[in-house]
Parts: C-alpha cells; sequence; structure tokens
C-alpha cells in the first residue's frame, strides 16, 4: 500500500473538484461559460502568484528545462473549466464529475500502459482491466 499523505492528498483534490465544478457551474450559469472560465482562472493565477512570492519564486527558472507539451496543460485547464461551467448546470455536478472521472481513468490507463509523454509506464493489468469495467458500470448506474 502506498504512503497515507499522497492518498489523503488525492482525496481532498477530489473534494476540491466537486466544489470548484460545482462553483465553475453556478458562475457559468449566471456570468456565462467563458467569463466564468476567465474569473476562475484569474483567481487560480492570483493565488499561485501569492504562493510563489512567498517562495521567492520556487524553482520557477526551470521551466526552459521541460518538454514543449507540458505547456499544453494550461489549455486543457480552460478546457475543463469551461467543460464544467457549460454542463454542471445541464446535467448535474454528479454526471458531470462522472463522465469527467471515467474518462480521466481510460485515457489515464492508457497513458500509463504504453507510457506516452512521459507517464511512468504501468502495464494494464487484469485487476485495474476489471476496475475499469466497474467503473463504467457505476456511470452507466449513475446517469441512467
Amino acid at each position: 500500500m502506498q504512503s497515507a499523505f499522497p492518498v489523503l492528498l488525492m482525496l481532498a483534490a477530489g473534494a476540491a473538484i466537486a466544489g470548484q465544478s460545482l462553483f465553475s457551474g453556478t458562475l457559468g450559469a449566471r456570468v456565462g461559460v467563458m467569463e466564468s472560465t476567465f474569473i476562475i482562472h484569474l483567481g487560480g493565477l492570483l493565488l499561485a502568484a501569492l504562493i510563489l512570492l512567498f517562495m521567492r519564486g520556487g524553482n520557477l527558472g526551470a521551466w526552459r528545462a521541460v518538454p514543449w507539451y507540458v505547456y499544453l496543460g494550461g489549455f486543457l485547464g480552460v478546457l475543463i473549466v469551461a467543460a464544467y461551467s457549460f454542463a454542471v448546470p445541464k446535467i448535474g455536478l454528479a454526471s458531470s464529475i462522472t463522465l469527467a472521472i471515467v474518462a480521466q481513468l481510460v485515457i489515464s490507463a492508457v497513458l500509463d500502459h504504453y507510457g506516452i509523454l512521459g507517464a511512468a509506464q504501468q502495464s494494464l493489468s487484469w485487476s485495474r482491466g476489471f476496475g475499469i469495467v466497474v467503473l463504467l458500470a457505476g456511470t452507466w448506474l449513475i446517469l441512467r
């Protein structure tokens, strides 16, 4: 079993995603999808800037040493927040998050299995494959 801290951290991150998705959906319904996306990212930028200021820049200078494609994460962040801003008011929070999680798991299992884009290579075991099948069944139950 893995150490407790990363597990607890990711559980907290999952709870934060639920909150952020709800707030993003509420904001998106009131001011518009792209407006909500802008406001959410502006808030994140301000918090990250304050933390980096406190850390005296941290390791920000090492940005040149990473592959170019990792910077697409910012663009993907806009897509993610915009999707939640649009979908949550229309299909609900649980359905939106369920669909996002199933997509995350399937895509991340493929990335891990083949070690694509620098992912740590982990073969898709029978138990992981079965877990994906169970998740798909759970998704069907939640969405019906």
